[in-house]
């Protein structure tokens, strides 16, 4: 996927030369404002001093799973699974290079389950991130951010209740440092983004179980097409690769999570305040929910 990336990249590098060649300066202005992309990070930083928030909403509704193998099974009749989500990310501009973020989760999880109904709510894990602009869009080359994040365990993730089902199952108990860039470049009227994210979780002890996460990357594409009156359309795939699960030093086979989600979307704008509603879907994985999921978010910079 990195590979595909990189490819897709330079290929659009190469049609700005041509474009960049035969349009006058204006098109080097071109700004456009958007909520961007769901999942995708956007390269150009916040600006110094200026403080942004951007709230998102999210109903997850579980058609079925995809099993070890990445087979298919649907729900049995009669079941539910619904997640209700609420994000808050934070962005400030320290310098116009360097930005910190921060995002926090409160979720509402829900199972009906051979006769049994159940609920639980509160905080998922939180993250802290640090930006630093290393190189800004110019001519053919693309705007170019590095990125530090750390994934801290402030969800419930041991001592669950088994009559809930995992509803409370808010975390997984780890520390994840991990590391990535992201990449932004205008064609107009697309603007591409592009990105790779390598964390590494650290050893965590859950009801008495010497627990190590393997390692995992998250891998985005999204592009934006912009229209008239402030409108503009998203689309964008978003994959995650994770290796097997390690406990009390032994590996337990056929924990390997992964997946890729698609997700369209449309969008308005106006200078103080982006709004974006999307739809995404998982498509394919291994050992994790097939969903269905609405999105609505918004930007305001104060």
């Amino acid at each position: 996927m990195l590979r595909l990336i990189l490819i897709t990249m330079i290929l659009i590098s190469s049609l700005n030369v041509f474009a960049y060649a035969n349009h006058d300066s204006a098109i080097e202005e071109w700004n456009p404002s958007s909520a961007g992309t769901l999942t995708t990070w956007t390269a150009p930083l916040c600006g110094k001093g200026k403080f942004v928030i951007q709230p998102f909403v999210f109903y997850n509704r579980t058609r079925g799973e995809f099993d070890s193998d990445g087979k298919y099974h649907r729900l049995a009749k009669g079941d539910r699974k619904d997640q209700y989500q609420e994000q808050l990310f934070m962005q400030y501009g320290i310098t116009d290079r360097l930005e910190i973020d921060a995002q926090a989760v409160y979720q509402e999880n829900y199972i009906q389950q051979a006769g049994v109904d159940t609920h639980k709510n509160g905080f998922g894990d939180s993250y802290l991130f640090l930006r630093y602009c290393a190189l800004e869009e110019k001519g053919w080359l693309p705007h170019l951010t590095g990125l530090l994040q750390l994934r801290m365990p402030t969800g419930k993730y041991q001592h669950l209740d088994p009559d809930k089902l995992e509803t409370d199952s808010m975390g997984n108990g780890s520390w994840d440092p991990g590391f990535g860039f992201n990449l932004t470049k205008k064609l107009k009227p697309f603007i591409f983004h592009a990105d790779a994210v390598f964390s590494f979780p650290q050893k965590v002890m859950i009801d008495g179980v010497k627990t190590k996460y393997a390692s995992y990357s998250n891998y985005d594409f999204g592009v934006e097409y912009f229209l008239p009156k402030g409108f503009n359309l998203m689309l964008e795939s978003n994959g995650y690769l994770q290796g097997d699960i390690w406990q009390d030093g032994q590996r337990t086979a056929s924990t390997a999570v992964n997946y890729l989600t698609i997700s369209p979307g449309i969008g308005w704008s106006s200078d103080k305040m982006q709004l974006l509603l999307a739809y995404q879907r998982v498509v394919l994985g291994t050992n994790t929910d097939a969903n269905d999921s609405i999105v609505l978010t918004g930007v305001y910079t104060f």
